[in-house]
């Protein structure tokens, strides 16, 4: 359904002893674990083009016809496609056990966590659900930390709890982080406000706002 494409982790067969998918291994783990690992030493131009390559994944699934339902961080592997230097590190998106794709007949009954998911929606998974969730992601990615929370991880399973109900509820009320001067601010800002009717938009947004970055070196 998919098909290969250079943002979705590749698929490597059926392995009959465990009844599972084989999926090829990432060189570097998953995207959340990368970003407290390594936090500031990332370079802004590797930010930049990870968030590029976040919404390059959702545009392509989305006109695959699936959704995705359950972005966050960690559900985007980190993998270097061509040496170990820096610069050669890609994202891969991940885990579609929870996915939706009508054509295929599958609903994965999921929603994203609180901190990617727009309480004030329906509680079905559509593309909206996944703009929503690329916000977010973006967010994290270029400030290390997810909306509202401090980076790393949590202590405490009450301190989750507690996360999850701030955080939903400051989105109920639609008061999201604060943007400014932030690359890609006004397209973050726009996932979490609906500015945006597909993932596409939002990847043609990104890319002017790269082009004029090369343009003015700001």
């Amino acid at each position: 359904m998919l098909g290969d494409h250079p943002r979705i982790v590749k698929y490597r067969g059926w392995q009959d002893k465990l009844q599972g998918l084989l999926l090829a291994e990432a060189s570097h783990g998953n995207l959340q674990q990368y970003l407290e690992d390594n936090g500031d030493t990332i370079p802004s131009f590797i930010r930049k083009k990870w968030c590029r390559q976040v919404a390059e994944s959702i545009a392509y699934i989305h006109r695959r016809g699936v959704i995705h339902s359950d972005l966050r961080p960690e559900n985007f592997l980190v993998h270097a496609t061509a040496s170990t230097t820096p610069t050669s590190l890609d994202l891969w998106l991940c885990d579609f056990g929870g996915s939706t794709c009508e054509k295929l007949g599958l609903d994965g009954k999921h929603l994203p966590d609180p901190g990617f998911f727009d309480p004030n929606s329906d509680w079905v998974s559509q593309p909206a659900t996944d703009i929503f969730s690329v916000g977010s992601i973006l967010y994290t990615i270029l400030t290390g930390h997810w909306p509202y929370r401090s980076p790393g991880p949590f202590e405490t399973m009450q301190e989750m709890e507690t996360y999850d109900q701030q955080v939903e509820d400051l989105f109920r009320q639609r008061k999201f982080p604060d943007v400014e001067g932030l690359f890609g601010g006004e397209i973050i800002l726009g996932c979490w406000t609906k500015k945006y009717t597909s993932a596409d938009d939002v990847l043609q947004a990104l890319d002017e706002e790269m082009a004029g970055v090369n343009e003015y070196g700001s």
